[in-house]
């Protein structure tokens, strides 16, 4: 597992047309039972895993790509590479795969990549069965030859033909021959067909062809083909940019000549795709998927190469951080680190996280420390972007690190109070520095990405040393403004003199009352901060500008939102300078706003002078509570009606002594007696004619059969109950016969509460 040859990263290609890492391993070909064939194997070198499992298909179009990559598809949409990290690695595996395919090895493509509808199509036209057959190449040729690139475009089978004929011939090299003899004859016609024709090839989108026109030999003559586009007038001189104005510079020198020439490479391919190729149209986006590709794994290549080699890295950072080293010779150093990292971004999740790490190692944040407090513009500028891509990778890293400088060191000098002042102090009009600055300042004190352990809290820590240490540096020129009682009423009144700082401070006491936080509300009151805004809207008269506006909205955002306290100070002890201004209805509305609530408050307070507090509520209720108490132990008599003559008493007597003799006798007769099953029968006889003034009776027998304690003297008793119900209306009718009368009757009769209770 130790051998490099073998060393291989594994890639996969996205719906976004871009290669993902999927880990680096060890690759091997074996034979595999459950695939039933040689397959490609490759195992993770950190813990062993199968990254890859992949039969060599004898119909899969297997294609080799600058001698270190193997790319091929294994669906539709399901692309796979690997990337070799020596030549001679990729070339045994190419030979296993060319060997299951029964190729020969020298082939760059196993098969045609044929689409199978155009496959079914063209089978029929013996014409396409074979190579393309192309002219000769000649001076008198080229228009020939120019039509019949343009006009495979359209086929991805006869592209593939034209791809293979053109590698085979060598064609490439004898076209280029031809433009340097059409640029030495001014033949500007034949200049303007070989545009055609290396366009063509480009879009041909064969990485085979790729590395043949990107050469060192063939590239500047492929560059000054493009130049002559015929919808131009003129020429353009992109040679003359690549070789004169373009200059590569080694900031520290690269032994490495391949490192060197794939950079080289790089650039030039990279300013091909970006500046002389047109945007491609809608249906040309995919022709130049695999330019793409090529230089996204010479990016990988090149950060790869320098990561690994420690001494060039620490030779740099030694320069930077040299007090010794001249102005120009660092300027230098900063950008060749910019590059550095914008060709990180290419690199996998994984892969950055180690390169920054790497960098972090060797001190690439003491290094800006110093660069970033240069008086060169262009190296500071540098510097932030580099910054940015540290904060951007990894805040908590920088958080970190600054926590442990100010251990070390004085707080002028520390990392994040340099950035302030960059910040604070820079000289664009613009202030764009300022701007992403102040973005990268944001992210590192958000308590959203603030990382939360076990053992630490981040947030709390972090915040802690910010106050301690830096806050004073952020808002010196705050209180710079501020002093000798200037507050914002000078800063806000809308001279001209200050007309660049009252937007600012106004914008920030309408973030501040924004909030809708008390705290701050009472601080505002208590410092009588409105009144230098109500001077500043009072001083700037009837005019309509953006002061005005601005004032307008803060007093508008307070009455919509209803912000009681700001309300009431307002009205209190401003309304009278506002009350004149009646081109908005803001300030009447806070005055009605102020007199709703003051009247709720007073309706409140009288209502509360007619309740009883709580203890006499209490007495009150106890009281009524022992009243009831009292009453159920007396009997309730009817009241006498008073309306009756006093003649009338001795009748009525009389008939209620009658009553009460007939209802004893009924007493009598309704005692229990014992049936022959040893229960009870109990007998109610209820006169009805007090109800309806008849001599109708109800009746009702409820029979109650209690079977004696068994033998066992269980006490288990078993109850039978038989209710029979005899009703019998009287003579007298009433007007109207209601049908829920009767069943409210039902109801009463048989109501559980009339029931007798039942004794064993």
């Amino acid at each position: 597992m130790s051998d490099t040859r073998r060393r291989v990263k594994v890639y996969t290609l996205n719906e976004d047309r871009q290669w993902d890492d999927r880990g680096t391993g060890h690759v091997s070909s074996t034979y595999v039972e459950e695939l039933k064939g040689m397959s490609l194997l490759v195992r993770a070198e950190s813990d062993g895993s199968l990254l890859l499992e992949s039969k060599i298909n004898p119909n899969t179009a297997y294609q080799k790509q600058q001698d270190t990559l193997i790319v091929w598809s294994e669906a539709e949409n399901y692309d796979l590479a690997l990337s070799f990290q020596e030549k001679a690695g990729c070339d045994e595996i190419w030979e296993k795969i060319c060997q299951v395919q029964g190729k020969d090895p020298s082939v760059e493509v196993t098969q045609d990549l044929i689409d199978e509808s155009e496959e079914e199509r063209f089978e029929e036209m013996p014409e396409t069965s074979h190579l393309i057959d192309l002219p000769t190449c000649e001076l008198n040729k080229l228009e020939e030859i120019a039509d019949l690139v343009t006009s495979v475009l359209s086929s991805p089978i006869r592209r593939e033909k034209l791809a293979l004929a053109l590698e085979n011939e060598g064609y490439i090299k004898k076209l280029l021959q031809l433009f340097q003899a059409c640029e030495n004859l001014e033949n500007t016609e034949g200049l303007h067909h070989l545009y055609e024709i290396i366009r063509g090839i480009l879009f041909l989108n064969k990485a085979t062809l790729f590395e043949v026109m990107f050469s060192d030999e063939c590239i500047m003559d492929v560059v000054g083909c493009l130049e002559y586009d015929p919808a131009l007038a003129q020429p353009k001189r992109h040679r003359e940019f690549l070789t004169k104005t373009a200059k590569f510079k080694e900031v520290i020198p690269i032994t490495d000549s391949e490192l060197r020439q794939k950079i080289h490479q790089t650039y030039r391919v990279q300013y091909i795709q970006d500046i002389i190729l047109p945007t491609p149209s809608v249906f040309e986006e995919n022709f130049l998927s695999t330019l793409t590709s090529f230089i996204f794994f010479n990016k990988v290549e090149i950060v790869s190469m320098l990561q690994e080699d420690e001494k060039f890295l620490s030779e740099v950072f030694a320069q930077l951080t040299d007090e010794a080293t001249d102005d120009d010779k660092r300027r230098e150093l900063v950008n060749f680190f910019k590059e550095f990292c914008a060709f990180s971004q290419t690199l996998q999740p994984q892969n950055r996280d180690a390169f920054f790490k790497t960098l972090a190692k060797l001190g690439i944040l003491p290094a800006l420390e110093i660069v970033m407090g240069m008086d060169d513009l262009q190296v500071r500028s540098a510097a932030t972007d580099i910054f940015s891509y540290l904060v951007e990778f990894s805040p908590s890293m920088v958080r970190e690190f600054v926590m442990q400088e100010a251990q070390q060191s004085d707080d002028d000098i520390l990392l994040i109070n340099v950035i302030i002042e960059q910040m604070i102090c820079d000289t664009d009009p613009e202030l764009g520095g300022a701007v992403q600055l102040m973005g990268l300042l944001r992210t590192l004190i958000d308590p959203e990405n603030m990382l939360a352990t076990t053992n630490k809290t981040e947030k709390s820590e972090f915040l802690n040393f910010f106050y301690n240490h830096c806050m004073h540096v952020l808002t010196a020129p705050l209180l710079a403004n501020t002093s000798e009682d200037k507050c914002e009423k000078d800063n806000i009144v809308g001279s001209n003199k200050n007309n660049t700082i009252c937007p600012g401070a106004l914008r920030f006491m309408r973030r501040i009352i924004g909030l809708k936080d008390e705290f701050y509300n009472r601080y505002i009151t208590k410092g009588n901060l409105f009144e230098p805004v109500i001077n500043a809207l009072l001083d700037n008269g009837t005019r309509y500008n953006l002061l005005n506006s601005a004032v307008v909205e803060l007093f508008e955002f307070i009455r919509v939102e209803d912000i009681k306290s700001l309300t009431a100070h307002i009205v209190e002890n401003f309304y009278k300078a506002l009350e004149s201004i009646e081109y908005v209805q803001t300030f009447k509305g806070l005055k009605t706003k102020y007199e709703q609530e003051k009247d709720r408050q007073n309706q409140k307070l009288n209502s509360n002078r007619f309740r009883r507090d709580a203890k006499a509520l209490e007495e009150d209720e106890e009281m009524w509570f022992n009243e009831d108490e009292e009453e159920e132990g007396k009997a309730v008599v009817a009241p006498v009606e008073k309306s009756k003559p006093e003649d009338d008493f001795p009748d009525s007597y009389e008939k209620f002594m009658e009553t009460k003799k007939a209802k004893e006798s009924e007493d009598k007769e309704n005692l229990p007696k014992r049936t022959s099953s040893g229960g009870f029968k109990f007998t109610f006889s209820h006169s009805a004619s007090a109800a309806n003034g008849t001599n109708s009776t109800n009746s009702k027998s409820v029979v109650a059969q209690t079977s004696p304690a068994s033998s066992n003297g269980s006490s288990s008793k078993t109850t039978n109950l038989a209710a029979s119900v005899t009703a019998t209306k009287g003579s007298l009718v009433g007007l109207v016969d209601y049908p829920d009368d009767e069943e409210e009757d039902e109801e009463e009769e048989t109501s559980p509460r009339k029931r007798p209770r039942l004794g064993s």
